[in-house]
């Protein structure tokens, strides 16, 4: 189980450093400022369609949106992309349609549900969040690479100061990852099934237990879409379209991650606001579709 959630997630991390230090070299602060609208609804709408158009897995999503938001792009446009980027993606979509092709209002239930929770924590982070959460400046997110090294690899070499950052940021990134999922594979092994599915009956409850499993369970957004269709038979369909939709968002080797990026308490904030958002929709989405 631990060599399975590494080599599910190393992929989508590797991706996303690249893809972060590519931005580093090539992107410029004012593209950045420029690209960005000034309206908050209009920037939560360019951070859906950000999300449509990179398919990165929550584990390489937050070094992509760190080194944006160093970069100048606005916090609150970060934070969506982290939040939503994972589930509504082309192929995470794919995935949970090939898993629930029997039930088409579930793929759009949890692609709706995602851009509802994006859309609530954004407009939450643009209003109320008033200092910065990140714990490393652009000054300081590289501070082992000296000025002087750093400007000769891009004057002399880009791509090669490509590798050097991807290199550094793998390893921040990639230390957070290995111990979550040596703690996840140790539950999943501790744990017998049979008492974890005992648990999970009932209305809130089944809804409560999902959203632990996801978080501990620590699965990539698009693996975890064929794990909850084999919960179909046991759960409620409001209960896996919870996990679905919670498990992306937040699980215990992102949670790390999170933590190694912004401030504790932002991210205490950010966790109390994803459990209540995802819990009351899923309940509601529940009703209203399934009639449960």
């Amino acid at each position: 189980m631990l060599f399975s959630i590494l080599l599910d997630a190393i992929p989508f991390i590797l991706l996303g450093v690249i893809m972060s230090s590519l931005m580093q070299m090539f992107i410029s602060e004012a593209w950045i400022r420029k690209m960005t609208p000034k309206n908050p609804l209009l920037g939560i709408l360019f951070a859906f369609l950000l999300s449509l158009l990179f398919p990165v897995c929550e584990c390489g999503m937050i070094p992509v949106v760190r080194r944006l938001i160093a970069k100048g792009m606005p916090l609150y446009i970060g934070v969506v992309f982290i939040l939503v980027g994972p589930i509504v993606n082309p192929v995470v979509f794919a995935a949970t349609y090939t898993a629930f092709r029997s039930q088409p209002e579930m793929v759009y239930s949890r692609m709706g549900l995602a851009l509802f929770v994006g859309l609530c924590i954004g407009l939450y982070v643009y209003y109320f969040v008033r200092k910065n959460p990140m714990k490393n400046s652009a000054a300081t997110l590289y501070a082992t690479t000296s000025p002087e090294v750093s400007h000769t690899h891009v004057q002399g070499n880009k791509w090669l100061s490509v590798m050097e950052h991807a290199g550094s940021e793998f390893f921040d990134m990639g230390k957070y990852l290995i111990f979550g999922a040596v703690v996840t594979a140790s539950i999943q092994a501790l744990v017998p099934r049979d008492e974890l599915l005992a648990i999970g009956q009932g209305g809130a409850s089944s809804h409560v237990f999902m959203m632990g499993l996801a978080f501990v369970l620590s699965l990539c957004s698009t693996s975890d879409t064929f794990v909850a269709s084999s919960f179909a038979g046991t759960f409620s369909a409001g209960s896996l379209l919870t996990f679905m939709v919670f498990g992306p968002m937040l699980d215990f080797k992102s949670t790390l991650m999170l933590l190694s990026v912004f401030r504790w308490r932002f991210v205490l904030i950010l966790a109390l606001l994803i459990i209540l958002i995802v819990f009351v929709g899923a309940n509601v989405i529940e009703r209203h579709v399934w009639g449960m």
